[in-house]
């Protein structure tokens, strides 16, 4: 396995497969790998002929009160576990090279980005769209993979991809998640035991509301669902939301719909999202 630490390296390390017109793939990582990653890698390496892995604690998707400086960070596990799923190059630039002194020009995603983890985060999206763009024009991948688990960041990336003409196909995975239901993420080494109880209630609302929605088709009941579910466990209740999966626009039964969850167990803040396929008579599967 390569490991590229600047861009020099990167071209150097990625030039070969260039030359052979081989098709390269990238997985964008913020570290702290988890089983959930390396879903992604996996498919990456079951899908491309040169598999890129990106590790880069990104400062510009924090806010000022975000856990920037002590976000789970472990690169000699991160590098042993790429080298066992066979990763052809890890990229591990630092801050600065990523956003050298004078660095302003950022990506403005607009509306989808202020709504839901976007309102509650400002700026956080402007943060992700600019740092997958950088990697994008680092890397050049034909395919790169992003987690379903963030939703609305596969949403922002897409359309970005879209409208900035990019070309480059985005492919989500399925979340991966632990034996009671909670999605994996590098912050729930935060949690506690009973936190992490109270974090599985996630799931379990987005199965009630999807409930709610199949039987009586009813946006606003599965909505209320959703947020008692979480509240009787114990969560600090963000947002519990039913949308379309692409614009994050209030659903129509035409459409797949997205069930959003938002919450805190304890000082860590959760999400997680469930998308629900209608079926010809009004109702739903899970997928």
């Amino acid at each position: 396995m390569n490991i590229a630490r600047s861009f020099a390296e990167l071209r150097s390390a990625l030039e070969p497969a260039r030359s052979e017109g081989r098709t390269v793939g990238l997985v964008p990582t913020m570290g702290a790998l988890h089983d959930g990653h390396l879903s992604l890698v996996r498919a990456a390496r079951a899908g491309a002929d040169v598999v890129v892995v990106s590790i880069f604690v990104n400062p510009r998707q924090f806010g000022p009160a975000e856990d920037l400086a002590t976000y789970p960070r472990n690169e000699a596990r991160d590098l042993d576990l790429l080298e066992d799923e066979r990763v052809d190059v890890a990229f591990l630039p630092s801050s600065e090279e990523m956003y050298p002194p004078g660095s302003t020009t950022s990506v403005v995603v607009g509306e989808l980005g202020e709504i839901f983890e976007g309102a509650a985060r400002p700026g956080h999206f402007a943060g992700v769209a600019t740092v997958v763009t950088k990697l994008f024009s680092l890397v050049r991948p034909d395919i790169a993979w992003f987690g379903q688990k963030d939703a609305q960041q596969l949403a922002v990336i897409r359309r970005m991809v879209t409208d900035l003409s990019l070309g480059v196909d985005v492919r989500a995975c399925p979340t991966v998640r632990e034996e009671g239901g909670l999605a994996l993420s590098s912050r729930n080494v935060y949690l506690d035991d009973a936190e992490r109880r109270r974090g599985a209630s996630l799931f379990a609302a987005l199965r009630a509301g999807a409930h709610v929605l199949e039987s009586e088709q009813n946006v606003a009941a599965a909505e209320k669902t959703m947020r008692e579910t979480m509240a009787v466990e114990g969560l600090d209740v963000d947002y519990a939301a039913v949308v379309d999966p692409d614009t994050f626009k209030p659903f129509e039964w035409e459409s797949a719909a997205l069930l959003l969850v938002a919450g805190r167990a304890g000082k860590t803040r959760l999400i997680d999202n469930l998308l629900v396929l209608p079926t010809p008579d009004r109702g739903s599967t899970e997928a």
